[in-house]
């Protein structure tokens, strides 16, 4: 029997008291490739942001559990030590911080110890140079001056470098030409394995050519309204959206 993960029940969500998501439920475990996927305006991000603990996102009614325990009131800090991780859709910018010191400071505050200077500073070019990233980039503040390409990049050197239980990607396709997918997937499946997860969302499927699926769920008027396998991924792109939902 699998193991669960994350387990969201009849969750309800306002932004600025306005409903977004309106009894929305999802089950991922451990081993699980779950898409999400909408049209523009769904409530796509808004639920990446609400697992995550954004204090503009807020609950309203209902639960989120990770791994049988519930975070709905937990701070983002605490949600992250506890192996949660969202790719941002278009990821800020930090002047004065450099890619390999954020990284640094980020898995010394999730593993609660510093890891050592020599392996750190060898396996994070092993793994940039096999996501094609410069290793000029880790000396470079975050983000700053960064293609939108090298951004996407540098989430999932993250991802990679903090290996999280649970990665949530929203986006992360957007605005990338077909080498850098191919690039950002084969770093998503070095991540994937059969104890961790990936919730992605996303309203295209470029990136979903490369991976291997397991569950595909249409996000509409702040619920889940269809969920199958990757199958559907077809379908959305032959009916589209609103076709589908007829």
């Amino acid at each position: 029997m699998s193991e669960k993960l994350l387990e969201i029940k009849g969750l309800r969500v306002s932004v600025e008291n306005k409903d977004i998501l309106n009894g929305l439920n999802l089950t991922v475990n451990k081993g699980e490739v779950h898409v999400i996927m909408g049209p523009n305006g769904a409530g796509k991000s808004t639920l990446g942001y609400s697992i995550m603990g954004h204090s503009k996102y807020i609950v309203e009614e209902g639960e989120i559990l990770f791994e049988g325990e519930d975070i709905t009131n937990e701070k983002t800090d605490v949600r992250a030590k506890k192996g949660l991780f969202l790719s941002f859709q278009n990821p800020e910018e930090l002047t004065g911080v450099s890619l390999e010191s954020f990284l640094r400071s980020s898995k010394t505050a999730i593993e609660g110890k510093l890891p050592k200077v020599m392996a750190y500073r060898k396996e994070l070019g092993k793994t940039m140079e096999n996501l094609g990233m410069d290793r000029e980039y880790a000396d470079r503040y975050l983000n700053v001056g960064f293609s939108g390409g090298e951004k996407k990049k540098s989430e999932i050197l993250q991802m990679l470098t903090l290996n999280p239980k649970l990665a949530i990607l929203d986006e992360t396709d957007s605005g990338l030409d077909v080498d850098a997918v191919k690039i950002v997937s084969k770093g998503v499946k070095a991540f994937k394995n059969k104890e961790n997860a990936l919730l992605i969302i996303t309203h295209n499927t470029k990136i979903l050519e490369y991976l291997d699926v397991d569950y595909v769920h249409i996000l509409s008027e702040g619920k889940l309204t269809m969920t199958g396998g990757p199958e559907l991924i077809e379908a959305v792109n032959r009916k589209g959206f609103k076709a589908l939902h007829k």
